[in-house]
């Protein structure tokens, strides 16, 4: 009896809420009477809003709104978003997207080196996945080039801040940044007479509950360039699109570059969104604090299509409470219990990926299509013998964005927007670029010790102007791990495709091992793409080979990554003697490692002595 007097008297303590706040009665709607609505979850203007809904006054109504016009920014969503959605607030915090952690840390180790302290956008506590508390200190304290070059030039590209002046790369800050659909131009163009065509707000005040591709782009288009490649789109050398009609390029987007088409992504040419692979926890985080975001990062190609030897796994749903279902009730299919989900990397089942019928399923989430997933386990392409460490992305790549030579200039003597501090501070950036290519791409040992593409991450040559006009470094290349050296990182370009590279392309051409553009004398390799200011090391590479001896002259950032050794080398390149005959992986000889005594047989001898 007790439950149900308390259970009626819930009710109606939430039925009179509702009638106090019904949005029908609130005086917002007086003049935002076509304001599209959130969602039919989000019925009440001041829930979210905060102000006086009962204030006749625009002013008075206003005075006491929450975060100007988006009250889901990072200084107010604990007291809007979190107020319902506790558990993602705690999760988005840490995430890497809010944090940064992983772009500032790769900026200090590259332009000035650690000096033993974790830094995050704003600073604070956190947990790291095993458990332990960890502190970061707010970048605002980084007093030096790398801080300035992160505040000023990259940090508009996460959540903690929004850009409304940046055509194409527009958004909020905070949850408004994945939830809430901007144009190009950072104008509202919905139905609300109020607010038609102003600026600095989204396009619509209906909340998209599952973000698009474009969410994604408006973020992932600079650096590495993501978003570009996976919707086969390519912004040439600074904007300077070489076309046949030399014309620039059809698409613009932001920084005035403009876009020409290439091959898109496998995924996005079947309509599949990056949502479809990349779980909210890749995104939202899960709740730790990462240093990279290859460690929050919990999918990898083999979840859908199984490695050379092991199958995917699944997990069948047997807990009402199983992440899957709460986040698949805005899929076009929801789960349901009993439904066998694929495993990510880290364990963790998928909201969208399903074992049914001998079968693996990837089901769009805001499309509902669903996409076969074919499996490669055990097939003769993925079981060649030494092919083990291979990322599955080393051999489907189509392209690999490679930026060579960035000349980065910061002038004392002018003033820039510090986007963190939110004000004009002494101190200016400006870059230029030599070359910038797609393929082909140079390969090396990745943070998981697996053979990946690497990117020049960063390579960049540092000029630095006094504010009299002198230069207290000129062209200068800054010190990693102990000396002057420029940088490639393990990259993943999210531009791939059905056919892998074909073996001749990786044991038989040398840019791919690490020499950039290069002439072979003898027993020798000598790059030739070279920068006046690093004339006798090459911009596209990292390895050279003198009289048979390999070295490295450029270093591979991120922990436990490393060019491929001299004798890696060299067992690459040995199989180049047998493609001229045994160019399909299937050929038995792949099964196992190649015998080149086998090459003394009396075949062999009478087809290596020629005709």
């Amino acid at each position: 009896m007790r439950l149900c007097a308390l259970t009626i008297a819930m009710l109606a303590f939430l039925a009179s809420s509702c009638t106090l706040t019904d949005r029908s009665r609130s005086t917002c709607i007086s003049c935002h009477a076509d304001l599209e609505h959130v969602s039919p979850a989000h019925t009440n203007c001041v829930d979210c809003h905060g102000g006086d809904p009962q204030a006749r006054d625009k002013e008075k109504s206003h005075a006491s709104m929450r975060g100007s016009a988006n009250p889901s920014s990072p200084e107010e969503w604990d007291k809007s978003c979190g107020k319902c959605h506790r558990y993602q607030l705690e999760r988005v915090t840490s995430t890497i997207m809010q944090t940064n952690e992983g772009m500032i840390r790769n900026i200090q180790l590259t332009w000035e080196g650690a000096d033993g302290k974790q830094y995050t956008t704003t600073g604070g506590k956190a947990f790291d996945p095993s458990g332990k508390p960890v502190e970061s200190v707010p970048v605002e304290d980084l007093d030096n080039l790398s801080g300035e070059l992160y505040r000023k030039f990259c940090s508009r590209c996460h959540i903690g801040s929004s850009n409304a002046e940046s055509y194409g790369s527009a958004h909020a800050s905070g949850c408004a940044a994945c939830h809430f659909p901007w144009n190009d131009t950072a104008t509202y163009e919905g139905s609300d007479k109020t607010m038609k065509g102003r600026a600095g707000h989204s396009a619509t005040h209906a909340m998209t509950p599952l973000p698009d591709t474009q969410v994604c782009s408006r973020c992932h288009n600079r650096s590495g360039r993501i978003a570009f490649s996976y919707q086969g789109l390519y912004d040439g050398n600074n904007g300077l699109v070489p076309t046949s009609g030399g014309e620039g390029g059809p698409v613009m987007t932001s920084g005035a570059r403009n876009l020409t088409h290439i091959a898109p992504d496998v995924h996005f040419s079947a309509g599949m969104e990056c949502i479809d692979c990349h779980t909210s926890r890749d995104v939202m985080g899960d709740g730790f604090a990462y240093r990279n975001m290859y460690l929050q990062t919990e999918i990898a190609c083999e979840d859908c299509h199984g490695g050379a030897a092991e199958l995917p796994r699944y997990r069948e749903i047997t807990r009402e409470n199983d992440e899957a279902l709460r986040e698949s009730r805005s899929y076009k299919q929801p789960v349901t219990s009993g439904m066998r989900m694929i495993q990510t990397a880290k364990g963790r089942n998928y909201s969208n990926v399903f074992y049914k019928d001998n079968t693996i399923w990837l089901q769009g989430k805001r499309s509902g299509k669903l996409h076969r997933s074919k499996v490669i386990t055990g097939t003769p392409e993925h079981t060649v013998a030494g092919h083990g460490r291979l990322e599955c992305y080393s051999c489907h790549s189509r392209t690999s964005v490679q930026c060579y030579g960035c000349h980065t200039r910061y002038d004392k003597g002018k003033s820039g927007m510090d986007f963190i501090k939110g004000e004009e501070t002494a101190g200016a950036f400006s870059e230029t670029e030599d070359y910038r290519m797609l393929y082909p791409f140079p390969l090396a040992l990745n943070q998981r010790g697996r053979i990946s593409p690497v990117t020049p991450g960063c390579q960049t040559f540092v000029t630095v102007a006094e504010a009299d006009g002198s230069l207290s470094k000129s062209e200068y290349v800054s010190r990693f791990k102990g000396k002057q050296q420029l940088r490639f990182a393990p990259f993943y370009s999210h531009n791939s495709g059905k056919k892998a590279l074909v073996c001749v392309e990786c044991h038989g051409n040398p840019a791919f091992l690490g020499f950039g553009q290069h002439i072979v004398e003898g027993n020798s390799i000598k790059g030739t793409l070279i920068c006046e200011r690093s004339d006798s090391k090459p911009l596209d590479g990292f390895l050279t080979m003198q009289n048979g001896r390999v070295s490295a002259y450029s270093a591979i950032t991120r922990e436990n990554a490393r060019p491929l050794s001299g004798a890696e080398v060299k067992r690459t390149l040995s199989v180049n003697l047998c493609l001229p005959c045994h160019d399909k992986a299937r050929d038995p000889i792949y099964r196992k490692g190649i015998n080149h005594r086998a090459l003394d047989d009396t075949r062999h001898r009478r087809l290596l002595s020629g005709p």
